[in-house]
């Protein structure tokens, strides 16, 4: 590519065996051969076996996987003939099924969708070959040496040398992040800056804003530096923020599981001689202490968010970055096309002391309106903005009828400028260009109401207001005129002189309607935004003032080229804004800021933001990016308004609250029951429940919480970020889980001293000797345990769901309430039932409820005690 800029066409042409008619069919293949295809490697399609396991496997399922095939051995390969039992392992495995097969689905849906948004390459371009002349071929065919016809709108299809061309603007924001398009040139330049900075190149993935051109291709496909860019961006997947959540809960509760089981095991078999029995029952305590339904209650709760969001027109690409997208602390993201519009706008007309005066538009617009050659994006803004403010200005209206073009001298970058002579009456010649290039042919300024001569102090006080401006970040030309101008013959370049400065056009990229409100509205739901672009620092500063963005320092990337890992830690903490960065640069700043223990999202739209959305919790795209970022991205938003990311945000931390009561909500009272088991196991002669009534409680109470991902969120908790925290889960049931227990062991004592023998004529189990009477005894045992359990295990989800008093100040949805309490019917019915004789429970007599009804209450009263000492102690509940 370097030698291409700095060689004359026609030593370029010999090097790459073309000419200016393009290559014939044999030279074709034969670059073809050499080169490649005009095709970069990414993102290889995920196969359907790979989708599946993705699906199906991960840390709580691989638990009750491991659960369902030891218990096949113990239920159904080693159980006694007709004693074999496979409800446990149905149970486990419907669990499964249903969690892997829902995200299946919803993944799927999402890549169908995101795969429609891939269209945004154009597919064909305007090429020259010897046999045919000028023809449309698809992008892939395009080869080294082939030429190349450009117009307005197009995109390059791959690196190439500029060999001809008119009034020819590109857009390189998509590679380097700089807003403003850049004129391209025909001539050889020695330029040791990098590529992106040579006038004479053009890009694959950078697109022709304005005029025509003609390019041999230089280099295609992955040696493109799209291509070079795209293979730099890692495949290796980066663990987020939710995986290492999940996953440092599943080994809490796998530790928690290798205590109790073990220990289940010895006392029962040790206490009772039936080791078998004893094997069940650990294995039993084992699928309860794990909570079944997690993968189908974390799926649900992602999948509704995903729903929810497909409503705000985004796509979630990965169902887990609903989660992410909530657990944000840090925004980082790219400026042009995501925080402003990618287009430019005249923002100001003014006179040369900087003050709004409708003449300098008028001028402007009569300029740019009477100039045959192709408008430029100044010139489009220019008639733009008059139309907007013709109705409410009258100087403003009809100027297109009320003037005729007498004639024109087009721009060339040589000059800089470009004139128009209209009339009206009065002849005037109205010329619009560079600055520095405007100054040299006027020899007047209309100075304080007055045309006075242009003087050394007044030059100087012109050129500190254009420079205040650029400081600005914007980009000014300026306007002049001259009337009745007497040329000699055709007007031309000589007539360019003795004008009159009048003022000046500023244009800017501006911000998105919606980026104030969306930045202002992040930092009120604890968000803090970053800008990390490609473009310079003074266009940044104009628009992150123009948001609301506190600017400080801003840190470049040869700053930070400079910078030890440990000082950029530091830095990432204080600054705001980075500019002028690479890729590279990009991805190291999200990587410092992710060491340093923040949750954070990237949001970009170009190739240079793929390599820092892969290295984020989060990537999100927006609707016009390159289809890289889309590919890179977990989230794709498909209308601009930004205020979509508060809701996205809203929605990923409802998310976290659902799956963390339920986990925590499930952990403490399981953990609280097998704590029970293991007490009763120890003291009582029998056991106090079968491995079958714990599973089926289990997945009663489980049942009861299928509504927890449609559960209210009180708004305090969704103010801030939430981080997974497997500590605060194992304190939770450490805490929460022995309360349960407390009245779980005064339901034995109640039941064994009392219910139970008082159904008996007054005797204790040791006492009888009938083994029916025993069976039966053991049966309303079991039963008042089962119906104990439920309700207290019910209940509490009403308890700890909110620090706040439950039913009062904060109520469960009406879905969650409906279920809960039908699973506590249901439940306490089956022991009234052939279902309850068949899982060996009996009916328990009326005397038992009085007692169950305190019990409860006492409960709910305790359970909120402790509740209040666990917020009091540790900062939050959930």
């Amino acid at each position: 590519m370097r030698f291409a800029a700095t060689a004359q066409t026609d030593e370029l042409f010999n090097q790459l065996e073309t000419g200016p008619d393009g290559l014939n069919e044999t030279h074709v293949e034969n670059s073809r051969n050499k080169y490649g295809n005009n095709q970069v490697t990414h993102g290889k399609k995920v196969s359907l076996p790979r989708r599946i396991t993705k699906a199906f496997i991960n840390p709580f399922t691989a638990i009750l996987l491991c659960l369902a095939i030891v218990s096949t051995f113990t239920d159904i390969i080693l159980a006694g003939t007709g004693e074999a039992d496979p409800t446990a392992v149905i149970i486990i495995t419907t669990m499964v099924l249903i969690s892997g097969i829902l995200r299946f689905i919803q993944e799927s849906r999402s890549d169908r969708a995101a795969e429609n948004l891939m269209k945004m390459i154009k597919t064909t371009t305007n090429v020259r070959r010897q046999e045919t002349g000028n023809q449309e071929i698809p992008l892939k065919d395009v080869v080294v040496g082939d030429i190349v016809q450009l117009a307005a709108g197009d995109m390059i299809p791959a690196d190439m040398r500029i060999i001809k061309a008119k009034d020819l603007f590109i857009s390189q924001s998509a590679l380097t992040g700089e807003s403003t398009p850049v004129e391209k040139i025909v001539t050889a330049v020695q330029n040791d800056e990098a590529l992106t900075e040579i006038p004479n190149l053009a890009f694959m993935g950078s697109n022709v804003i304005s005029g025509s051109a003609t390019g041999v291709v230089v280099a295609t496909g992955d040696s493109t530096i799209f291509g070079e860019m795209a293979k730099s961006v890692s495949n290796k997947p980066v663990q987020t923020s939710f995986e290492k959540g999940v996953n440092s809960v599943s080994w809490l509760l796998i530790r928690f599981m290798l205590i109790m089981v073990p220990i289940v095991l010895f006392i029962n078999g040790f206490a009772k001689g039936d080791w078998m029995q004893a094997t069940l029952f650990a294995l039993s305590v084992a699928v309860g202490l794990t909570p079944e339904m997690l993968p189908m209650i974390v799926t649900t709760c992602l999948a509704k968010g995903a729903v929810a969001m497909s409503r705000e027109k985004t796509v979630i690409k990965n169902l887990n970055s609903i989660q992410n997208l909530g657990s944000i602390d840090i925004l980082c993201t790219d400026k042009t096309g995501t925080l402003t519009q990618d287009k430019v706008v005249l923002l100001y007309h003014l006179n040369i002391h900087g003050q709004e005066d409708t003449r300098v538009l008028r001028h402007a617009f009569l300029n740019s309106y009477y100039q045959t050659g192709l408008k430029n994006l100044m010139d489009i803004a220019i008639i733009q903005k008059t139309q907007e403010e013709q109705n409410s200005v009258d100087e403003l209206r009809g100027l297109a009828s009320k003037f005729t073009k007498i004639d024109e001298i087009p721009f060339d970058f040589e000059r800089r400028r470009m004139s128009v002579v209209v009339t009206n009456g009065k002849t005037q010649m109205i010329t619009k260009g560079a600055v520095e290039e405007m100054l040299a042919v006027c020899r007047f300024a209309e100075y304080e109401g007055k045309v006075e001569p242009l003087t050394e102090d007044i030059k100087a006080y012109i050129l500190k207001k254009v420079e205040d401006l650029n400081e600005d970040g914007m980009r000014v030309i300026a306007v002049a005129q001259k009337s009745n101008p007497s040329p000699v013959g055709a007007f031309s370049v000589a007539d360019e002189s003795n004008m009159v400065l009048m003022g000046y056009l500023a244009f800017l990229d501006p911000p998105k309607e919606s980026t104030a409100a969306a930045i202002k509205a992040l930092k009120e739901y604890g968000v803090g935004v970053k800008i990390l672009t490609g473009d310079n620092d003074k266009v940044t500063r104009c628009v992150c003032h123009q948001v609301g963005l506190p600017v400080d320092k801003i840190v470049l990337g040869s700053d930070l080229e400079e910078m030890s890992d440990e000082a950029l830690g530091e830095a990432v903490e204080e600054i705001t804004v980075f500019a002028k960065l690479s890729p590279q640069q990009k991805a190291r700043v999200i990587t410092a800021l992710r060491n340093n223990g923040h949750s954070v999202g990237y949001m970009g739209d170009g190739i240079n933001d793929a390599a820092a959305m892969k290295a984020s919790d989060v990537g999100i795209s927006v609707d016009t990016a390159v289809d890289i970022a889309k590919e890179s991205a977990d989230v794709i938003l498909l209308e601009k308004d930004l205020m979509v990311l508060e809701k996205g945000i809203i929605e990923g931390r409802k998310t976290y609250a659902n799956m963390i009561k339920y986990i925590k909500m499930t952990a403490s009272s399981n953990f609280g029951n097998m704590f029970s088991v293991l007490v009763a196991s120890a003291f009582l002669p029998f056991l106090p429940m079968l491995p079958i009534q714990l599973i089926l409680l289990n997945l009663i109470y489980d049942f009861s919480c299928t509504a927890i991902p449609w559960d209210n969120v009180d708004k305090e908790y969704l103010a801030v970020p939430r981080k997974w925290d497997a500590s605060s889960v194992g304190k939770f049931m450490v805490w929460i889980g022995p309360t349960s227990s407390v009245f779980d062991i005064t339901t034995y004592l109640l039941m064994y001293f009392v219910i139970c023998p008082s159904m008996f004529g007054g005797l204790l189990f040791t006492q009888l000797t009938d083994p029916a009477m025993q069976v039966l005894y053991i049966a309303v045992f079991q039963a008042g345990w089962f119906v104990e359990s439920m309700w207290t295990q019910t209940l509490v989800i009403h308890m700890i769901r909110t620090p706040k008093i439950p039913f009062i100040q904060s109520r469960a949805s009406a879905l969650l309430t409906l279920l809960s309490f039908t699973g506590i019917a249901a439940l306490t019915a089956i022991p009234f039932t052939r279902l309850g004789a068949y899982i060996g429970v009996a009916p328990l007599p009326v005397a038992f409820f009085p007692w169950l009804a305190l019990t409860v209450f006492l409960y709910m009263v305790i359970v909120n005690v402790f509740k209040r000492i666990f917020v009091k102690r540790y900062g939050e509940l959930l």
